[in-house]
């Protein structure tokens, strides 16, 4: 399920409409447009900004845009648009969690917005989605249409999860045991949670993502590779950093 495909699933298909920059809703037109310009709702279980935690680092690898909290028996894997890293997955056992971030609106939080379009480009797909409120707020649950291996087809279970935070947007997409059984994907959602966003300063369009970078110690590994961990400073259960699937170039 984690290893590199050279075409993008559906799943990756429907995450990828967030992705894209699409025409601003009217919050004068009342009505829809209202709820989702909402302002960001407080955080105050995370994820963090940057300014919110005295030392990111601890107990997290940097990637730049992102600090992700190291947990035992993780594998962490990065994910490229053209030349950028722009998203991390955190693969544990039989789950995973893509995280990206992305630039938002000052005032304004964009989850609301985003879920409606995943939602209509799964439904379009001949897919089935569920808004429900669970333990990171209102996400989706969703049944993505796949080519499965012998040629049929079939469903893959996956959560859209999302938390709007200071001109930032945090999504995770939760994949595996995880979104089958989301009371199996506790430490996912800790991870999600405890994740901290660095926007910096500089000027970003809404929607633009936030771009990541390897640890200065790490190496890529193409899959299917095995490293040594002895000596590495992902030893002791976190695994290695390992180049995952490719993902189309945001626009």
């Amino acid at each position: 399920m984690f290893g590199r495909r050279k075409k993008r699933d559906a799943a990756e298909d429907a995450a990828g409409e967030a992705e894209q920059v699409v025409d601003g809703v009217d919050s004068e037109a009342g009505g829809e447009g209202e709820r989702l310009r909402l302002e960001p709702a407080p955080r105050p279980d995370g994820p963090w900004d940057s300014s919110e935690v005295r030392d990111p680092g601890e107990g997290r690898v940097d990637l730049g845009g992102l600090f992700v909290p190291g947990v035992d028996g993780m594998e962490l894997r990065v994910e490229v648009a053209g030349d950028a890293i722009v998203a991390a997955t955190v693969v544990l056992r039989d789950s995973a969690i893509q995280l990206q971030a992305f630039a938002a609106p000052k005032r304004e939080g964009i989850w609301g917005e985003v879920r409606e379009e995943i939602g209509s480009g799964i439904t379009q797909q001949g897919g089935i989605v569920d808004e429900v409120e669970g333990p990171l707020g209102w996400e989706l649950r969703a049944q993505v249409p796949v080519q499965l291996p012998d040629g049929t087809g079939g469903f893959q279970v996956v959560r859209f999860v999302g938390v709007d935070g200071p001109r930032w947007f945090l999504r995770g997409v939760i994949s595996g045991q995880g979104a089958v059984q989301p009371q199996a994907a506790g430490l996912l959602e800790q991870i999600f949670r405890d994740t901290v966003v660095v926007r910096g300063e500089g000027p970003m369009a809404p929607r633009d993502p936030i771009v990541l970078k390897l640890p200065n110690d790490a190496q890529m590994v193409p899959e299917g590779i095995q490293q040594e961990e002895e000596g590495s400073r992902f030893a002791g259960g976190m695994g290695q950093l390992q180049r995952g699937p490719e993902i189309t170039e945001v626009r």
